[in-house]
């Protein structure tokens, strides 16, 4: 089967490589020039891995239009460009494919999910299903092939297990799942939970903070996932507390490095000021905000990072805030 992974990004790049090392079918599609370039001639891709060197047996194009002879496209790009991208590949593709979606967030505007946002976007006919391949991994330790494992997420049982099988080896392992949901939203929501994990760090808040961030914070992934239908064992799984102890405690996280800058400056300005990477929490986070209001779905943790993001609240009173509320029994 022949594999077109759209985005050169660190993500794309360390899939494909999984892919090549599988010895799969697979090419690599990214806008820069570049990056494509030091794929090819170099076997590195600088920008994201500085002097690794990666499978010589890996090559990438320009040409977007290499989709047209997919089985499976991967859609490596951030969530903000899902949309668009679906857009641009929906009449180059000339069969049934399966789409495998990487990203974790929701759309800037309708606030779907992104395996909602693609079956809007691609034409049914050209859809076989969407596999959702996510939970706690970094780019930057699958492209040197530490042991990792994640998720393929779909409501076809059938497409997940050919992803899975696609994807595993010996250092890769893939877990077939069904709750779409849950694992969607539990893989967007935990980004949040990361920006708050860093601004406590960088406040200087140490093991017992993080410990008691972690397990209260994955008590609203639980609560904001149940309420749209999700399982809560979900939450159990890679893509729930698997996926927020990875973002939480890594210094790899983007969302974790947001935070700490935050919380190292107890201010948002700086962060405003110099940011240039794609941080997915901060949308989210506006998102889960709006949303939670809307249907009244208790969510502190989150609400402190949207007030410190949106309405420039001190990191140290957000802090001291969620310790002082009202004292309840810990699952009420």
């Amino acid at each position: 089967m022949r594999t077109v992974i759209v985005g050169s990004g660190s993500w794309g790049t360390a899939l494909a490589q999984v892919l090549c090392d599988n010895h799969e079918d697979v090419i690599l599609y990214g806008k820069s020039e570049k990056e494509v370039n030091d794929i090819n001639e170099h076997h590195k891709n600088q920008k994201f891995f500085q002097q690794i060197i990666i499978s010589p047996d890996l090559k990438a194009t320009t040409d977007l239009s290499v989709v047209e002879e997919a089985d499976i496209v991967v859609l490596a790009v951030p969530t903000i460009a899902i949309e668009g991208i679906c857009r641009q590949i929906d009449p180059m593709l000339k069969k049934n494919v399966i789409i495998v979606n990487v990203s974790k967030g929701f759309h800037p505007t309708t606030n779907e999910r992104m395996s909602e946002v693609i079956r809007r976007t691609i034409s049914p006919e050209n859809i076989s299903s969407v596999v959702s391949l996510i939970g706690p991994s970094h780019a930057e330790e699958v492209i040197i092939r530490q042991l990792t494992s994640i998720d393929a997420v779909s409501l076809k049982h059938e497409d997940a297990v050919i992803i899975q099988q696609m994807f595993s080896n010996d250092y890769l392992r893939i877990y077939t799942g069904e709750d779409e949901i849950g694992s969607e939203l539990g893989a967007a929501i935990k980004n949040v939970m990361a920006i708050a994990s860093g601004v406590l760090s960088g406040l200087g808040y140490q093991d017992n903070t993080r410990a008691a961030l972690i397990t209260r914070g994955l008590q609203e992934m639980i609560r904001y996932g149940v309420a749209f239908g999700a399982h809560a064992k979900t939450f159990n799984g890679l893509t729930g507390i698997g996926d927020l102890i990875v973002t939480c405690t890594s210094v790899h996280s983007r969302n974790f490095q947001c935070g700490f800058q935050i919380g190292t400056e107890n201010s948002v300005e700086g962060f405003w000021a110099n940011n240039t990477k794609t941080v997915e929490g901060v949308r989210t986070a506006k998102i889960v905000h709006k949303v939670a209001k809307e249907k009244n779905i208790s969510m502190p943790i989150c609400e402190e990072v949207y007030q410190i993001l949106y309405h420039n609240k001190e990191p140290r009173e957000c802090a001291y805030d969620l310790m002082l509320r009202d004292l309840k029994d810990e699952f009420e």
